[in-house]
């Protein structure tokens, strides 16, 4: 053995103490984009918290403007919502500071999502086979986009029919429903993000497909199982109210019949990769 090269251990400690030399500076930057992020959100109170977060407790809504247009034009007045049955309080001396400034941090990591996935999609990137960096092309672009579109629908529907069966369900008239600015903000919050991490399914499956760990075929077979655990996970993100599962759980079936096709697609392509290395082989012998 050479006494002039490093021993093997040593080898692979500084190999594991550049990885997370490299890991550090990828979560700095991505810390300083999230700061960044809520530090913009924190100056524009009033926007963040009057038009963004306290939207949906009026009646002027832009989804409760379509739900009173889809009223009229489906002859239906109760889909028409022109009074909001819920006044929202704040019951702790700092609370409205504290609400800030938490609010300003996740909307600091809402908008900041994409950088923090490119952070590790770059920390990654590196350790994979260039046919496998090939096959993941455009990954941030698509997770980016299925994460805006996800809040989108948590913010817009899903969080909207939640606040508002919450706030106008009654056990007795003479209840006066009286909301904590932290469970309103609460539900919203987790309401959006929900749907945002859902609607990530189609690239969760492209990723297991490409690793093989998923088939179409495998999809197609537990098709009713899926729908089974999408009830459930609708169940969960809204509130007892029949009309607000439908609407939840129709796009996320969708997204599972999409995320089937996808599979196709990558099952496809393994296996036309795989007879060509198989042929490759067989005229190299």
């Amino acid at each position: 053995m050479d006494p002039t090269q490093p021993a093997l251990g040593d080898q692979q400690e500084m190999s594991f103490i550049d990885h997370l030399e490299a890991l550090r500076w990828h979560i700095i930057r991505a810390a300083i984009a999230v700061v960044l992020f809520a530090l913009a959100a924190f100056f524009s109170k009033d926007f963040l918290f009057h038009d963004l977060i306290l939207g949906p407790s009026r009646a002027d809504f832009w989804t409760y403007r379509m739900f009173c247009r889809a009223g009229e034009w489906l002859h239906a007045p109760s889909l028409c919502i022109d009074k909001i049955g819920f006044v929202i309080q704040n019951r702790e001396m700092s609370g409205q500071l504290t609400m800030h400034i938490s609010t300003s941090f996740i909307v600091g990591l809402v908008l900041g999502f994409p950088y923090l996935f490119w952070e590790l999609w770059r920390f990654i990137k590196p350790g994979l086979y260039p046919h496998e960096r090939q096959n993941s092309r455009g990954a941030v672009f698509f997770v980016s986009v299925l994460f805006a579109i996800g809040l989108l629908f948590g913010y817009y529907i899903a969080a909207p029919m939640s606040i508002q069966f919450l706030a106008n369900y009654v056990v007795d008239p003479t209840i006066e429903n009286q909301m904590d600015m932290q469970s309103y903000i609460s539900t919203l919050t987790t309401m959006s993000l929900s749907c945002a991490f859902v609607f990530e399914l189609p690239m969760i499956v492209f990723f297991l497909a490409k690793a093989g760990l998923i088939t179409p075929e495998i999809m197609r077979v537990y098709r009713k199982h899926a729908i089974v655990v999408i009830l459930v996970i609708a169940a969960i993100i809204t509130p007892p109210d029949v009309s607000a599962q439908i609407i939840v759980t129709i796009p996320i079936i969708l997204l599972y019949e999409l995320s089937i096709n996808i599979a196709r697609v990558v099952s496809r392509g393994r296996t036309a990769a795989l007879n060509a290395r198989l042929a490759e082989n067989q005229g190299v012998a």
